[in-house]
């Protein structure tokens, strides 16, 4: 997003400045088996805004300190998957490096932050190793929750990670309050779905909740992974992970100032012809 001494989109670090007319838009490149691609300078990428190319003038890949909101669903459907989503979280956190800083919020009929912002991965596991799932799903009210919580972040590099097996059917909220607030967040949201056939006990369940975590995910330039088997749980955290710690971060300057409050959209591109896949967030609000 556009800025004046501080950075609105996500820098890649916490002492990387801009001027007021530089949009700086994180980016993630991954192969055909999700492996980050590494080596990659400015001339690899062509950028997009409003479909009228633009110039990288700025660029970065560095391993600066997250913030990152866990998201863990705790309804009654995970009591099946709740060994392995609690090995995923403490997968992702090995990934950690000493500046991070994590919180936890749970969500079953109810949502609420049980671990606050800490720099000790292990209260977050002690606190899961003691959660127990019950009751419906309320992921909408969780990620108010989360992002409730997010504007006590120390860093400018902001995630969150969703684990969930299903939609939302308990929420006091909705996608579309949500949507907006997501939009001109400074955060990605890597989700990690739960599909198996024992899952939902609809179809047209299973379908919308795939759907709403991809939209989620979409909307802030993050990922979406589909999971059907909850033994690979642990290694896909693993994947988020690192992940995370490998992102380009690209920035431009717009032809024309952009201080209208409308949502530009962005695409980014390689210049090679490649079949990596890129992750990105699709627009920035003009502030």
């Amino acid at each position: 997003m556009l800025v004046g001494a501080v950075c609105i989109f996500t820098c890649a670090a916490a002492d990387f400045r801009v001027d007021s007319n530089l949009v700086l838009i994180p980016v993630s490149v991954t192969d055909a088996r999700n492996h980050a691609i590494t080596g990659l300078g400015p001339a690899a990428f062509r950028i997009f805004d409003d479909k009228a190319e633009q110039k990288v003038v700025q660029f970065a890949r560095e391993d600066a300190p997250l913030s990152v909101g866990i998201v863990f669903d705790l309804s009654g459907s995970m009591r099946d998957k709740i060994r392995e989503s609690r090995e995923a979280v403490d997968q992702f956190l090995r990934a950690a490096n000493s500046e991070d800083e994590f919180f936890l919020v749970e969500f079953s009929n109810r949502a609420s932050l049980t671990v606050p912002f800490t720099t000790d991965a292990q209260d977050i596991r002690d606190r899961l190793r003691q959660a127990e799932p019950h009751g419906k799903t309320a992921l909408l009210d969780g990620l108010q929750v989360a992002l409730d919580s997010m504007k006590q972040a120390r860093h400018t590099r902001r995630a969150l990670l969703i684990i969930s097996d299903g939609g939302d059917n308990d929420s006091r909220y909705t996608q579309s309050e949500l949507g907006k607030r997501l939009r001109e967040s400074d955060l990605w949201i890597y989700a990690m779905g739960i599909y198996g056939r024992q899952t939902a006990f609809l179809p047209e369940q299973a379908g919308a909740g795939k759907q709403l975590l991809e939209t989620l995910s979409e909307e802030t330039g993050g990922r979406h992974y589909a999971i059907e088997r909850v033994a690979d749980l642990p290694a896909i955290a693993a994947q988020i992970g690192v992940e995370l710690r490998n992102q380009y971060v690209l920035g431009f300057q717009p032809h024309a100032p952009r201080q209208d409050g409308r949502y530009h959209h962005v695409q980014i591109k390689l210049t090679e012809a490649s079949h990596a896949n890129l992750v990105f967030r699709r627009g920035y609000y003009g502030r």
